[in-house]
């Protein structure tokens, strides 16, 4: 796909905007909102933007900063997952940890917030410690969200322990949303100030995208991957009432930015913010190069996360209001379901082979696959994929059957029920044991980089693990709701 970001821009403008801030106090809690690491999102909506631009970001001030990770003993108790990776929260946690530890970028401590006694949450702050982290419990803040006397006090955020930070940038991050970053970076600004410490806080959000109009399939795209939360796009009427200028931002800021502003006023002594808008310091939309093409990209991400909420909807992971949601974000910039090509082309193979089937597109090629004896529709799919970027003949087996019926016999001896078909991950592990031997599957899997951005749609449901090997390679899949007993 065309690059339409300038990743290198964002990178030198966006440090040059946090020192700007920085330098306003003598340390800045800086709440980092959406994915820390993988955001997919930003780099399908955004061709260009790396998935990990934000820890290389982060690695420019690894010298002055640390960071402050978040996680809701709601969501440890109940196991909520991240469904890019289909891991929990607490995993979530424990791989930023190491990930931003190899990074070179200290980790400072986890807040388990909202806090009520959860066993699992005890448990996860045991885990912490092995990971020679310091684990903090924030409950609930008393008099939150409309008693500010209460909210500014020692029974509010001072009941909560103050956590030891010696850099002048405390980064605030979190697995997923709703973590407590926000109350977390509050909780320390009350402690820093009763310490004389002048402390500021910021907000570091990616979407939406301040700087670009309302109804801008970028910003609608970012409506459509919060339809579960509820999330909405609104006009932020105290940046236009302040400054005269129309900038972006979303309905839970703005809501309870007037409470932010007193509680920011009580506990500094002064009004630094007059916006949601003013909070923020993310530059995202003057990195934008092609803006026709960062259009269609957003359009494509909506049309897949309308997809995706369909799948979740059969699985009973969201409510009919989620995929409802999103098809009225279409319906709003004129797009539909047909206009993502690879479903045409998995349903007009399913219908010719009678079999559940797929489709993949990589640039301008489109390749199909069915399921077959001993492969699963994707696995198929992506061998298919791989012998035409190899220009290797259809017939040529690149996994021998000696290779694949062993596999079979072991994988229906450790599983409950039968299982006739390989799925992707297997498929590919068969493959990189043939490379050794066969040199034509050797060239077959070193173009598996070849297929990072290419569009892929099932007939069928797509198993999880399928899912996430799909995720890890870069491929953008969607499937249909219908369900593969045979």
């Amino acid at each position: 796909m065309q690059k339409c970001f300038d990743s290198e821009k964002y990178l030198k403008i966006q440090k040059k905007k946090i020192k700007e801030r920085i330098r306003m106090f003598d340390k800045l809690y800086l709440e980092f909102g959406g994915k820390l690491i993988d955001d997919q999102h930003a780099a399908r909506t955004l061709p260009g933007f790396l998935p990990d631009l934000k820890i290389k970001l982060l690695q420019e001030f690894k010298d002055d900063a640390e960071v402050i990770l978040c996680i809701n003993a709601g969501a440890i108790e109940n196991s909520k997952i991240r469904a890019d990776h289909m891991i929990s929260y607490e995993t979530e946690v424990l791989r930023l940890i190491e990930f931003l530890r190899d990074k070179g970028i200290t980790v400072n401590s986890v807040v388990i917030t909202l806090f009520d006694g959860q066993k699992k949450a005890k448990d996860f702050a045991e885990k912490l410690k092995d990971y020679h982290i310091k684990p903090y419990f924030h409950t609930f803040t008393k008099g939150y969200p409309t008693d500010v006397d209460t909210i500014v006090s020692d029974e509010g955020y001072g009941a909560n322990p103050y956590i030891e930070t010696t850099k002048p940038l405390v980064v605030v991050s979190a697995p997923g949303p709703c973590s407590g970053k926000l109350a977390t970076a509050l909780s320390q600004l009350y402690h820093e100030y009763k310490k004389g410490v002048n402390a500021g806080y910021a907000k570091f959000e990616t979407f939406p995208v301040w700087a670009l109009p309302l109804k801008h399939p970028v910003n609608v795209a970012y409506e459509a991957a919060t339809a579960d939360l509820g999330d909405v796009n609104m006009v932020d009427h105290f940046h236009l009432e302040k400054y005269g200028t129309t900038a972006i931002n979303y309905n839970r800021d703005l809501e309870t930015f007037p409470v932010l502003k007193e509680i920011l006023r009580r506990i500094t002594g002064k009004t630094i913010y007059y916006s949601p808008t003013d909070m923020g310091v993310n530059v995202i939309g003057e990195c934008i190069t092609d803006d026709k093409a960062i259009q269609k990209a957003a359009k494509d991400e909506i049309i897949r996360r309308y997809y995706r909420a369909e799948a979740d909807l059969k699985k009973g992971a969201v409510t009919p209001e989620v995929p409802e949601r999103i098809k009225l974000l279409m319906n709003e910039l004129n797009i539909t379901e047909d206009d993502r090509p690879v479903v045409k082309d998995a349903e007009t193979k399913r219908k010719k082979s009678g079999q559940p089937a797929a489709a993949i597109q990589i640039g301008k090629k489109h390749i199909t696959g069915r399921k077959t004896t001993n492969l699963s529709p994707i696995s198929a799919t992506m061998l298919n994929a791989l012998k035409t970027l190899t220009k290797i003949p259809d017939e040529v087996d690149l996994i021998a059957p000696a290779v694949l019926d062993p596999i079979l016999e072991v994988k229906n001896k450790i599983s409950n029920f039968k299982e006739t078909h390989l799925d992707l991950g297997e498929v590919l592990i068969a493959l990189s044991i043939c490379s050794s031997t066969n040199p034509m599957a050797k060239k077959a899997l070193d173009n598996l980089d070849k297929l990072r951005g290419a569009e892929l749609h099932s007939t069928h449901m797509i198993k999880d693990d399928e899912l996430v090997t799909l995720s890890n390679l870069g491929i953008n899949a969607t499937c249909g709701t219908e369900l593969d007993i045979a």
